[in-house]
């Protein structure tokens, strides 16, 4: 699993007026939490964290001031709806050893038996507990032949060794559907429908 640095200022500003400036320095607003202490409002390097977001559950080496190292997981971000820039980040603390519960991405690999058929992800992505650095950046499930009716449990997928189910082990994360029959087209009906309605 990587491991990203990343310097930090910390923050007394708050509320809307303060995160548009922060953001108009190309930089963003975020909380760090976590471990029952006080949360620490931070001010961090925008183009830096749109990176480092880019793999899921990254693990932050944040360097908060020149003066404390903190360890991070991201827990939740807020992007704009429309141009997608990042606008606000909450941060949970985490200690090298500690477990701790993520999502993680679901990938698949081969090809479905002929037929149309079509794959189904119920779960985009799995729940698993794993040491806070060494989350998995996702799992990879073969669908190699299925079939129609086919499903993959969350037991029937393999996790790397010191990583367990945050989940029911009979939870469907994907499922294979028969292909659909194709729409009867409108044909004649259709067009003496369309005349009458033009005369």
């Amino acid at each position: 699993m990587s491991e990203v640095k990343i310097a930090a200022e910390s923050r007394t500003e708050f509320g809307k007026g303060a995160a548009r400036r922060i953001r108009r320095d190309s930089k963003v607003p975020g909380v760090l939490y976590g471990h029952g202490s006080d949360p620490i409002h931070l001010t961090l390097p925008g183009h830096e964290l749109l990176l480092a977001l880019r793999t899921p559950n990254v693990l932050i080496s944040l360097d908060i001031d020149g003066k404390t190292n903190e360890l991070a997981i991201p827990k939740s971000v807020v992007r704009d709806p429309i141009k997608g820039f990042l606008e606000h980040v909450d941060l949970l603390l985490v200690k090298r050893g500690e477990k701790v519960t993520v999502e993680v991405p679901v990938q698949t690999e081969g090809e479905l038996a002929p037929g149309g058929n079509l794959l189904e992800h119920v779960l985009n992505a799995l729940p698993i507990e794993a040491e806070a650095t060494h989350i998995p950046e996702g799992v990879t499930v073969s669908v190699e032949g299925l079939e129609a009716g086919a499903s993959v449990l969350a037991k029937d997928i393999t996790l790397p060794s010191g990583v367990t189910l945050a989940v029911e082990e009979d939870a469907v994360v994907l499922q294979v559907l028969a292909a659909q029959a194709e729409e009867p087209s409108e044909g004649e009906e259709g067009e003496a429908s369309e005349e009458a309605a033009e005369a």
